[in-house]
């Protein structure tokens, strides 16, 4: 198994928020707006953890009516693209973009329906701080809904899924997804620190070639 090698926890120049939002992530977000409507019981507001460019809350906005979403990133060059995506999709009035640290949310105990992430986790050094704080902040039944990339064997897989689905993509592109997927999480790393969470690690489950899934109700 490959070791874990950090990236930057905070993607924030110019260009990586631009090739970021310019990569092709509709089928990703598609998938995973339909997976995340599956267990949410629409009870809201949802926080949504790591937002970068706002692709998934416009996604989620536009299948659902009655979404609304505060959707937070540390990275303001993210947040700035996020905000005329926003603006482009109509949906000021229901999705709340913020800069926060998702290591100490700015929220109290319970305050949201349902807390969703995709690919945040990978960026952080300990990334059971930002699991516990999305349990801290969703209320006691709510949903959380967090995906993420799974750390390869080794780096012949890393080379195959950079061209299996990144092939398209320029130079720069491609390297920050190789580089997410060195940072990633194993399938049982992320079961351990659920399992220190209270949850049963059988909430985490493997659901791409290149994905982790972990949906659970706070109890």
């Amino acid at each position: 198994m490959l070791a874990r090698i950090l990236e930057p926890e905070v993607m924030d120049t110019p260009e990586e928020a631009a090739d970021y939002d310019a990569m092709d992530h509709r089928e990703v977000n598609r998938v995973f707006v339909g997976d995340f409507l599956g267990v949410w019981d629409g009870r809201g507001p949802v926080l949504d953890v790591g937002t970068g460019t706002a692709q998934i809350p416009i996604e989620l906005c536009r299948t659902t009516a009655t979404a609304e979403v505060v959707a937070i990133d540390l990275a303001e060059h993210m947040l700035r693209l996020g905000r005329e995506n926003v603006r482009r999709a109509g949906l000021e009035r229901r999705i709340d973009l913020r800069r926060a640290d998702a290591k100490q949310l700015p929220f109290g105990d319970e305050e949201f329906g349902a807390v969703m992430s995709n690919s945040i986790v990978h960026h952080i050094p300990e990334p059971g701080r930002v699991l516990r704080e999305m349990v801290r902040v969703v209320r006691r039944g709510g949903c959380v809904f967090v995906r993420d990339l799974l750390r390869p064997p080794d780096e012949d897989t890393v080379n195959y899924l950079v061209a299996s689905y990144a092939k398209d993509a320029n130079d720069h592109q491609q390297q920050m997804f190789a580089a997410s997927l060195r940072a990633a999480l194993t399938l049982a790393e992320v079961r351990d620190l659920v399992a220190g969470l209270g949850f049963d690690p059988a909430t985490v489950q493997q659901t791409s070639d290149r994905h982790w899934t972990w949906s659970a109700r706070r109890p």
